[in-house]
């Protein structure tokens, strides 16, 4: 199984979600992406793969998110994948993907279900 978390290096979370699935033996492909920020298409597939609700993938405390002038509420996929892709900083992080489920890592343990 393929497992890819999406990471930024300078988020605390982040690098303890990676450092855990490094002891648990699994080596994931790094998917920086604000050095590769995703398309609206990306973000809706993860949208999809997290469930549930939409806005969990958004991080709603950003000034490019205060800039939208909008309630995480109000938005839907669409909107929160085009805000997404316009400013990957709004990308909830981390998020780890294995095969065909993902999970936001806040706290880090919350990805460990992914790799059963």
């Amino acid at each position: 199984m393929t497992v890819t978390i999406w990471h930024n290096p300078r988020c605390g979370k982040s690098r303890q979600t990676l450092k855990l699935l490094r002891r648990k033996g699994v080596e994931p492909t790094i998917r920086e992406y604000l050095k590769a920020p995703p398309s609206r298409a990306e973000v809706e597939k993860l949208i999809d793969l997290l469930g549930g609700d939409p806005g969990a993938l958004i991080r709603d405390d950003e000034p490019q998110f205060k800039a939208l002038k909008k309630k995480k509420a109000d938005l839907g996929k669409a909107e929160i994948a085009k805000a997404i892709a316009a400013h990957p900083i709004l990308l909830q992080r981390p998020i780890v993907v294995a095969g065909s489920r993902a999970a936001i890592g806040r706290p880090p343990e919350a990805v460990l279900p992914l790799l059963k």
